[in-house]
């Protein structure tokens, strides 16, 4: 009986030291230094290809360094360093079935800065996008997919058919290309000939890591995004910069403090990889190169934080979590908070596709469980992409609180306990 009762006082200090170290790691002073400096006017709104978006990096991986992290196996530095391309339209000839089709109605996406193809260029299919598509959906489709296409546009979607020159602006290296012809038939045989100036751009998510120690090969993420908007070309109120302290500054901050706190606790079986993440804002480049530099066979869960800053609908010490439905790692996450005041929901957006909308989306679409976690009031978040997404409408001290549940949540998955089930890829739209 005596050892019995010594074992459980043991356990019952241990208890309460956790509790403590968490509350001492996890603190509000902290949360806010960290929000403070990101969202600063300083960054600048943290525009991706600015010098600010840079200083902001520095900054995340001099608090991966100080907190005792690892780089990623085969990265230099903390920087995961990648490029994407701008394209500048300079020339084209356009031919389908003999006609000469004027410039206005194609448009070229590629990376090459001398084009030629036709019918019978190897690795290349001409599709259509007929009239009732989602045409931004579509045209994308064919912008990211491995091979080469020539695709004809319902002429119902004149009005927007010149907006897809955007994709321009942000291409992968290795993109392939697309072209896009309006209100054009069948052709049996096309040559199109276009010439582009090609500018490279850099850019780099900062990533870190803490190796497992029983399970090093299974790897849970955590991950935000810390580029934002940058300076508005028309002050509002004397007011042009978009600091984007929730968005996601927040979610940002909250993976520095669950990095500081993993190091301290220093128990964790499987290996924990920790994203900041580049170019979300313009098309979320930079969780798509990450995704690509894993094996999504290895990640067992991701947990995406995005604009945890402002209390959800449901108030205080709640957040919601994307595609609740598509695993059962919410009820995992939730199970690990009984007896606690925090509860996680499904999404209430679920309109909205908020699943599809950020970071997590690459490795969901490859059967990882990976979520974004959230409290924003996507149907009245107030500062939503715009400048008054300073730091004063932040509610840190429930900002704070809701970083301690995601760690304490995570537990199970951490130590190799807890498994959550795979996104199924043949029923995910």
């Amino acid at each position: 009986m005596k050892k019995i009762y010594v074992f459980l006082l043991i356990v019952a200090i241990a208890g309460r030291l956790f509790a403590q170290d968490i509350h001492a790691v996890i603190n509000t002073h902290e949360v806010e230094r960290i929000e403070k400096f990101l969202s600063s006017d300083e960054m600048k709104g943290r525009r991706v290809y600015t010098p600010d978006i840079d200083k902001a990096a520095a900054f995340i991986a001099n608090e991966f360094s100080k907190t005792g992290l690892q780089k990623l196996a085969g990265n230099p530095s903390f920087l995961q360093e990648f490029s994407m391309v701008k394209a500048r339209f300079t020339g084209l000839t356009c031919l389908l079935d003999t006609m000469a089709i004027t410039s206005k109605n194609v448009i070229v996406i590629t990376t090459q800065p001398e084009l030629s193809l036709t019918e019978k260029s190897a690795n290349l299919e001409m599709v259509s996008i007929t009239a009732g598509n989602n045409f931004f959906a579509e045209a994308r489709k064919y912008v990211n997919a491995a091979k080469n296409y020539l695709v004809l546009v319902d002429s119902s979607y004149r009005n927007n058919f010149y907006r897809l020159t955007q994709l321009k602006n942000n291409l992968s290296k290795s993109a392939t290309t697309a072209i896009f012809v309006l209100g054009a038939k069948k052709p049996t045989t096309f040559s199109v000939m276009a010439t582009h100036e090609i500018t490279e751009q850099k850019l780099a998510n900062v990533v870190a890591m803490i190796p497992g120690k029983t399970k090093p090969n299974e790897y849970v993420i955590f991950s935000g995004h810390y580029d934002h908007l940058g300076i508005a070309k028309n002050p509002i109120n004397n007011d042009s910069i978009y600091n984007g302290a929730n968005d996601d500054a927040a979610g940002t901050t909250a993976v520095l403090m669950l990095a500081r706190y993993y190091k301290q606790k220093n128990d964790n079986d499987r290996t924990l990889v920790f994203a900041a993440f580049t170019a979300e804002e313009v098309g979320g480049f930079g969780s798509q190169y990450f995704s690509k530099q894993l094996d999504p066979n290895q990640v067992v869960a991701m947990f995406n934080i995005e604009m945890i800053g402002t209390e959800s609908k449901w108030g205080k010490a709640s957040a919601y979590i994307t595609g609740y439905e598509k695993t059962d790692m919410g009820k995992i996450l939730q199970s690990n908070l009984q007896g606690s005041a925090f509860s996680f929901y499904p999404d209430p957006y679920p309109e909205q596709q908020l699943f599809y909308r950020s970071d997590n989306a690459t490795l969901a679409r490859l059967g990882v469980p990976a979520h974004t976690i959230s409290t924003s009031k996507m149907d009245n978040e107030l500062h939503y992409h715009k400048v008054s997404d300073e730091m004063a409408t932040l509610d840190v001290d429930n900002m704070t609180e809701i970083i301690k549940a995601i760690a304490i949540s995570a537990t199970g998955i951490i130590n190799g306990t807890q498994t959550p089930s795979r996104v199924d890829t043949k029923i995910l739209k």
